[in-house]
């Protein structure tokens, strides 16, 4: 099939060869025509499959009757809102838009947060008919008055699996109140949890399910491996694939925005040419890890998830997992950054003992067994390396007691000079002496420290604090009596 065979208007089909396509994907394919007839969509699309130009085109043709080159802000006001989770995946669609309506007098803007409003509002003023909005920035507008919902007759909810995640299904409902009733609308995510069912009730109408590929399949272009590796190797294992393998282009995954950023700073100082994002970047630094990422002078981009959706990198060949995601959904959305259109792509994961279930739940999810694949000198059957041998050497030393002849570490006979601070060893070997040992012992041979000992003969040294048995003791007195009180009648024969 040719896109000429849609039905689209001159305009779009002139700006699409200018792009250099001319056949649709199969969800365009599917979604074109279904969107032209005005009615509502539930899309199931993942990340690279062309699902952008799917909605984008049948949009414009549809806004194609406002056009018009009047100047007048009320000429353009807002008929069209595509949400997006996040500033990537807002900036990524915003392209697309410009791309395909060249040759239409539509006006367009993106809406973001991490940037100043002004320049927004000022776009905004001047009217636009396209607008794609983070939802936090977009209400940040709603609340300053600088934006308004009334001729809105088209919406689209990209990604709507990813909003859940990040918390934004609150704020898309908020939205959703504050636009006319009359209107069609378009939901597109990669898989549909209960959740995000009842957003589609709330904002579809009788809508056309349309889904090109089984959800959470992957591509079989995409080779998968897994190295077993203890947490604290993970970042050496990392380095030695880089090196070894002399991998480029390699988009490396973590879970938070600290691990991020001192992933990529370690990588820096061994060598590696790395950039990082996540959402502590301004959006300045973002575009420009992602330019430096694209065009090759950056061999490593690390990135979380939410940073790194929406993202949009052509022959893109490896992906690592430096840490596998907690939801099993996420490592599909991961790897399927790689191995697009036909090409072949790698996907590795370094999997650390504690991750093993997140394993198991991702290898339930894709319906097959991860081939694992062991690197000589990190793989966790071969021991924790050196500190560990030493550490529990160590240990094992002390509780056979070797540590009283006073030899070192490594049993070199240097006395103390080598040997382990006392504190690293049960405390079962080493005796301390009793706290009030420093007392005097009386010339009748009363020990103080025994304030009740029996009395010995003058000059006579003190028990052993070895002996397994005390001396027989005689019957206590009263205290009082021992300080001189009670009298005669107190005493005791």
């Amino acid at each position: 099939m040719l896109f000429s065979e849609l039905g689209l208007l001159p305009e779009i089909l002139r700006a699409v060869e200018d792009a250099g396509y001319t056949s649709p994907t199969p969800i365009q394919a599917q979604a074109i025509p279904v969107v032209l007839a005005g009615k509502d969509v539930m899309g199931g699309a993942q990340t690279g499959t062309g699902k952008t130009a799917g909605f984008t085109l049948p949009m414009l043709q549809r806004l194609a009757r406002h056009a018009n080159t009047s100047s007048s802000p009320a000429r353009h006001p807002v008929r069209a809102l595509i949400l997006c989770p996040t500033r990537e995946l807002a900036m990524q669609v915003h392209e697309s838009v410009v791309t395909y309506s060249k040759h239409l007098p539509l006006r367009s803007t993106c809406i973001y947060g991490g940037v100043d409003m002004k320049a927004q509002i000022a776009e905004l003023k001047e009217g636009r008919e396209i607008v794609i909005a983070t939802p936090g920035r977009l209400l940040d507008h709603v609340q300053q008055k600088t934006v308004h919902f009334s001729a809105v007759e088209f919406l689209i909810l990209d990604e709507a699996d990813r909003m859940l995640d990040m918390g934004f299904i609150p704020d898309i409902k908020r939205i959703l109140a504050l636009l006319p009733k009359e209107r069609q609308s378009l939901l597109f995510s990669a898989t549909f949890s209960d959740e995000i069912k009842k957003l589609a009730d709330q904002m579809l109408r009788s809508p056309q399910l349309i889904e090109v590929a089984r959800r959470n399949q992957v591509s079989e272009t995409i080779t998968h491996r897994v190295h077993m590796v203890s947490a604290d190797k993970k970042r050496h294992l990392l380095l030695h694939l880089l090196k070894e393998r002399g991998l480029s282009q390699v988009l490396i995954f973590l879970g938070t925005k600290f691990g991020t950023a001192r992933l990529a700073t370690w990588l820096e100082r061994q060598g590696v040419n790395a950039v990082a994002i996540h959402g502590d970047k301004s959006q300045q630094q973002r575009t420009e890890a992602l330019e430096a990422f694209k065009s090759g002078k950056a061999q490593v981009l690390v990135a979380t998830d939410v940073a790194a959706r929406g993202l949009d990198i052509d022959d893109l060949p490896h992906v690592i997992n430096y840490e596998l995601p907690h939801v099993a959904e996420d490592y599909v959305h991961r790897i399927g950054r790689t191995g697009r259109a036909g090409k072949s792509g790698d996907a590795t994961s370094l999997v650390s003992p504690e991750e093993k279930q997140h394993l198991a739940d991702i290898e339930k999810l894709i319906k097959f067994k991860i081939e694992q694949v062991a690197v000589p000198g990190f793989d966790i059957n071969t021991g924790g390396g050196e500190r560990d041998e030493r550490v529990r050497s160590e240990h094992g030393r002390s509780r056979d007691g070797d540590r009283d002849g006073g030899r070192g570490r490594h049993g070199s006979g240097h006395g103390h000079k080598h040997e382990p601070r006392v504190g690293h060893g049960p405390k079962t070997a080493v005796r301390l002496p009793s706290p009030s040992a420093h007392l005097p012992v009386s010339a009748d041979g009363f020990d103080f420290s025994k304030p009740y000992e029996a009395k010995g003969g003058a000059g006579s040294a003190p028990p052993s604090a070895d002996k397994a048995e005390a001396p027989p003791r005689r019957p206590l007195r009263p205290v009082a009596a021992l300080l001189g009180g009670l009298g005669s009648s107190g005493k005791k024969s």
